[in-house]
């Protein structure tokens, strides 16, 4: 299966992005699906995780009650609504698929990548 995100940008402290994730081949509906990132210096942390069927959500502490994960399995498509936006969620930002059907919050039980969309947070 191939990831393509999208929706990153420029954006001020406050603001609000919702990111896309489309899927393309494989079978989408069975994904447990993230979104993770990656900050200047930083290691690749899970911000967000989604079960198959969308039952199931994980946050970080770091984005909790500002970010909503959510997914759309007649389109392949998974998205990540940010909300109240710091310059301390300035990363990259990537989407991935675990091929088990659960709610996946360690990176190794990811299977596939997308390319990543840059989220920049700045006044």
């Amino acid at each position: 299966v191939q990831l393509q995100a999208s929706g990153g940008g420029l954006v001020q402290p406050g603001s609000s992005l919702r990111l896309s994730c489309a899927a393309v081949g494989g079978a989408f509906s069975r994904y447990g699906m993230g979104w993770f990132r990656q900050g200047p210096g930083k290691e690749r942390e899970l911000a967000a995780a989604i079960s198959w069927g969308g039952a199931s959500t994980y946050y970080s502490d770091s984005v909790k009650g500002r970010f909503t994960i959510s997914r759309h399995n007649a389109k392949n498509t998974v998205y990540l609504q940010m909300n109240s936006l710091r310059p301390e969620d300035t990363a990259v930002y990537y989407c991935a698929a675990a091929d088990n059907y659960g709610l996946s919050t360690t990176l190794n039980e990811y299977d596939y990548w997308g390319q990543g969309t840059q989220v920049t947070v700045s006044s």
